[in-house]
C-alpha cells in the first residue's frame, strides 16, 4: 500500500479516534465475528496482518494464541498500534514489497486493505509468497456492489428514506475519494473477477467465499438496509502444500 495511494497520513488521527479500541459497528458486528469464526480451532501459529492500521486485527488474533506481525505504510498507525500493544510486532512497510522471507507465516490476513492499493495484484502475490505451503490467506473486502456505488450510493425519497442503491461501471477498475468523520481516502472499485483472477495467478486455491451478514447487536433497521446492499465479503484462500 504505497503512501501516495491514499490520504492516510492526514486521516490517521481521525481514523484512530473514530475506531476506538473495538472498531466501528461494521467491524464489531460483521467483520470481527466472521474473522473469529475462521480463526477458532484452526491452530494457526504465526500471522501477518497486511495493512494493520492501529493493530486491532492483530490483537483479535492474539486472543487465539497466534503470534502476530502487523505491517502498514502509515507511521502514525504503526505508532498507535505499538502504543496499544507494546509487546506487539508492528512494522512500517508496504503490501507490494513485504519485508519477509518466503514461507514465513502460516496465516496472512488483509482486512479492508486491498481497496486502498493500486497495484493489488503485486500485493496479493506478495502475500502468497510469504505464506508457508499449506498456509491460509483470509481476505475481507468491500463487496463490489458497495464499491461500484461509491459515486452514487443510496437514492433517497423526499422523507430521506433509502429507496434503492445505485451502482455503475461495475466491470471497470476505478477509484473515488470517500469521506466520513474527517477521514478522506481513496478507495478502489474492482469487479469480483479481478480479485479472483489475481489470487489464482498467485497460485492460491479458493476454500470459501462469504457475503458477510451482521450478528445480533448491529441494529434491526441497519441490518435490513445492509441486507439490501451488503458491505463486506470474506474469502479464504490456501497455498498448495
Amino acid at each position: 500500500m504505497s503512501l501516495d495511494d491514499t490520504d492516510w497520513d492526514s486521516s490517521a488521527a481521525a481514523w484512530i479516534a473514530n475506531m476506538g479500541e473495538a472498531g466501528d459497528r461494521g467491524r464489531r458486528f460483521v467483520l470481527d465475528p466472521a474473522l473469529r469464526a475462521r480463526l477458532a480451532g484452526r491452530g494457526f501459529r504465526r500471522a501477518l496482518d497486511v495493512g494493520c492500521g492501529e493493530g486491532r486485527v492483530c490483537r483479535l488474533m492474539q486472543a487465539f494464541d497466534i503470534e502476530t506481525v502487523g505491517i502498514d505504510p502509515t507511521e502514525a498507525m504503526i505508532e498507535e498500534a505499538g502504543r496499544r500493544d507494546p509487546a506487539g510486532d508492528y512494522r512500517l512497510g508496504t503490501a507490494e514489497q513485504l519485508p519477509f522471507a518466503d514461507a514465513s507465516f502460516d496465516l496472512a490476513v488483509t482486512c479492508l486493505t486491498l481497496i486502498d492499493i493500486t497495484d493489488y495484484r503485486t500485493a496479493i502475490a506478495e502475500m502468497a509468497r510469504v505464506l508457508l505451503p499449506g498456509g491460509t490467506l483470509l481476505a475481507a473486502n468491500l463487496t463490489p456492489v458497495i464499491s461500484a456505488g461509491m459515486n452514487k450510493g443510496w437514492r433517497r425519497d423526499a422523507e430521506d428514506r433509502p429507496v434503492e442503491f445505485a451502482l455503475d461501471r461495475y466491470l471497470d477498475e476505478w477509484w473515488a475519494w470517500v469521506e466520513w468523520a474527517h477521514i478522506r481516502v481513496r478507495n478502489w472499485h474492482r469487479p469480483l473477477s479481478a480479485y479472483v483472477q489475481a489470487y489464482l495467478a498467485a497460485g492460491l486455491t479458493l476454500v470459501s467465499y462469504e457475503d458477510l451478514t451482521p450478528v445480533d447487536g448491529y441494529g434491526e433497521e441497519a441490518a435490513r438496509l445492509y441486507a439490501r446492499a451488503p458491505w463486506f465479503d470474506l474469502m479464504e484462500w490456501r497455498k498448495p502444500a
